[in-house]
C-alpha cells in the first residue's frame, strides 16, 4: 500500500473542560487568543494565527487524573477518561482525506467516523492513535490556502 502525501501540520488541539467559561476567559483575556467560531454554547474555537485551540464543555464529571480509562469511550461525545478531546492534523488536498482513511484502515487503525464534508468545505474523519487518543485528519480550505 502506498503512503499518502504527508500531513502539513497540526490543525488544532481540542480540550474537554469542566470550567468552561473561566477556561475560555483565560485563553482569550489573559493569553490573547481570539474567538474564531462559536458553533453553540458548549464549544468555542480559538486562534492566535497559526495556533488553534478548541474548548468543549464537559457535561458529566470526568477523571481529572492521567490518561484514558479503559472502561470509557474517550472519543467524540464522551466526557470520561481524558481532558483532550482530539488532535487535528491538516491535509493539503480534499482527496487526501479519503486516501488517509483508506491507508489507516489498511493498517488496522481504529476508525471512529467515516470521512465527511463540513459546513465550510472542510472534510475530515476521526481515528484513534494506539494509546486511544482521538485524532482528526482534516482538509480545511481556509487554513490550507492561508498557509500557501
Amino acid at each position: 500500500m502506498i503512503k499518502p502525501n504527508p500531513t502539513t501540520g497540526m490543525r488544532h488541539i481540542a480540550l474537554r473542560v469542566k470550567n468552561y467559561q473561566p477556561t475560555e476567559a483565560f485563553y482569550v483575556e489573559l493569553l490573547g487568543m481570539a474567538v474564531e467560531w462559536r458553533p453553540n454554547e458548549d464549544a468555542v474555537y480559538l486562534t492566535s494565527g497559526n495556533d488553534n485551540l478548541a474548548l468543549h464543555r464537559a457535561t458529566n464529571e470526568f477523571d481529572s487524573g492521567s490518561g484514558s480509562d479503559s472502561d470509557s469511550d474517550s472519543g467524540p461525545g464522551s466526557d470520561f477518561g481524558q481532558h483532550l478531546d482530539h488532535i487535528g492534523f491538516f491535509l493539503n488536498d480534499l482527496n487526501d482525506v479519503d486516501e488517509w482513511f483508506d491507508f489507516l484502515r489498511g493498517h488496522d487503525i481504529t476508525l471512529k467516523t467515516e470521512p465527511r464534508t463540513h459546513r465550510d468545505g472542510a472534510r475530515s474523519f476521526y481515528c484513534l492513535d494506539p494509546d486511544g487518543n482521538t485524532v482528526q485528519m482534516i482538509f480545511h480550505p481556509p487554513m490550507v490556502l492561508a498557509a500557501t
